[in-house]
């Protein structure tokens, strides 16, 4: 029994350490431009999951056509992958209220 609150002490703080390892450097500042329906955390985690899925599916079609014609380009894909992702955030967050200010 001491073993195993032993174990679950450590693994909560191990879990609280790495916790802090999360870099928000890149992350933008959402300034909110009209009423907001959800917070800015919120509203940053329900887009990022959706520019995810966008990302996966601009890469899926990539592979698709790149079958149809013969030609790849890794550095086409990830770019055409990256810039629709971009832009189904930006109109993602833009839905939810808000406005993404980034730092660079």
């Amino acid at each position: 029994m001491k073993t195993g609150i032993i174990g679950a002490v450590a693994l909560v703080a191990m879990m609280a350490a790495l916790a802090g390892c999360i870099d928000r450097a890149n992350a933008p500042v959402l300034v909110p431009v009209a009423s907001p329906v959800n917070p800015p955390d919120i509203a940053h985690g329900l887009c990022m999951s959706d520019a995810n899925a966008m990302y996966d599916e601009s890469n899926k079609q990539y592979d698709l056509r790149a079958q149809l014609t013969g030609h790849r380009d890794a550095m086409e894909r990830e770019t055409n992958a990256s810039g629709a992702a971009h832009r189904q955030y930006v109109s993602c967050i833009a839905s939810q209220g808000y406005r993404p200010l980034y730092a660079n």
